[in-house]
């Protein structure tokens, strides 16, 4: 009995692209479908904000547990399958976050939501590798758009419902149904094997899988810094609103999706290795900007600039790190997401702890110096 749901495995095409780009879609609006229950779920549980942000680890730890393990199964089982059943996971936790108030029940869900996610996420990015590599052309960037996409049709989807008067389960039974119907579509096209690869389930990162990963927790961790603290910058130290202090990663935001939904392009005619340099480069000058300009218009900008210059790193390090022969790649691509997403958790702690000790203009010029650093690094890495 084989553990593989097809004896020919099927050749990548445009179904096969179509479907990946669906599946990057569902990631995106999964997890952006979240964050405006957050308050919701503070107030009925009468959480303070210690306890919501212990309360959010649960997300975290379910996430970089699940992304291994994904692409452990999804190399045993396929993509399919742990695609399907990652997403599942997600319509199950959604309710449910919209719905119960204590603090254990919240803490399973969120781990619920998180495992979700991660397997989501991981194996997506697997999937993502296959097909681009069997297509012969540049994809990567275009496959992340969605996922950024469907992050803000997920958040300012949910925030109209909420908005018309839908309570937050009304508004998740809706985001089930968009969700499912996705995976509907997408299923039959997503790959019923995973990598080809043989090796160990689980492995350390080690060469240049362990330098993509450290790559991609740099850029992660600029992104959870401006996701974080970019509102609480703007509002404190250059005197914005705090109704308009959002806007800072709303700039970021939009440059992020505009550049990965023509990145392929850029790719291809820039190549990979000047993506890096050039978009390096150009989020350290962002980050210089946004933090020590005295006018908050300025800052607006760094961090649009930011969003630019980050937007297709991480999908040329995807396709590095397909390319590599260090590492099978069902180990070495969960191994970088997970890293990548512990850079957006580490994010609020590192600026919390940098600010606390210094300031929080200090802990933006850190990142700039680490952003300066991924720049370097395009003239190292062989992509």
């Amino acid at each position: 009995m084989t553990a593989i749901s097809s004896p020919a495995p099927v050749i990548p095409g445009r179904m096969e692209q179509i479907s990946t780009r669906i599946a990057f879609f569902i990631a995106g609006f999964g997890i952006a479908a979240w964050a405006p229950l957050v308050p919701y779920a503070k107030a009925r549980a009468q959480l303070d904000e210690g306890t919501l942000g212990l309360l959010l680890l649960c997300l975290g730890v379910g996430s970089i547990i699940a992304m291994p393990a994904a692409g452990a199964l999804a190399s045993r089982f396929g993509c399919r399958k742990v695609l399907s059943g990652g997403t599942v996971l997600i319509c199950l936790a959604l309710p449910l976050l919209a719905t119960v108030s204590s603090i254990p029940a919240l803490a399973a869900c969120l781990f619920l939501f998180g495992a979700g996610l991660g397997a989501v996420d991981s194996t997506v990015n697997l999937q993502a590798v296959i097909v681009e590599r069997a297509s012969g052309k540049t994809m990567m960037s275009g496959f992340h758009g969605l996922f950024s996409l469907g992050g803000i049709v997920g958040a300012a989807g949910v925030s109209g419902l909420l908005a018309m008067g839908l309570s937050p389960l009304q508004a998740m039974l809706v985001v089930i149904v968009i969700t499912l119907a996705a995976l509907f579509k997408a299923a039959p096209h997503l790959l019923p094997y995973g990598s080809k690869s043989s090796g160990p389930a689980f492995a350390i990162p080690h060469g240049v899988v362990l330098f993509i990963g450290g790559l991609c927790f740099i850029v992660f961790l600029a992104e959870g810094a401006v996701l974080d603290w970019s509102a609480v910058f703007l509002s404190a130290e250059r005197g914005l609103d705090e109704a308009y202090a959002g806007l800072g990663y709303a700039a970021f935001a939009l440059t992020m999706t505009a550049g990965r939904l023509t990145g392929d392009a850029i790719v291809h005619r820039l190549g990979a290795t000047k993506v890096i340099i050039i978009g390096g480069t150009l989020a350290t000058a962002g980050m210089l900007l946004a933090t020590l300009s005295a006018a908050w218009e300025a800052a607006l900008l760094g961090y649009a600039l930011v969003g630019a210059g980050c937007s297709n790193i991480v999908p040329v390090l995807y396709t590095a790190v397909g390319k590599q022969k260090v590492m099978p790649e069902h180990i070495a691509v969960p191994a970088i997401t997970t890293l990548g997403y512990a850079g957006i958790l580490a994010g609020p702690a590192v600026i919390g702890f940098v600010a606390h000790a210094s300031s929080l203009s200090t802990a933006f010029l850190l990142i700039a110096v680490l952003l300066a650093g991924v720049a370097i690094s395009g003239k190292v890495l062989r992509v």
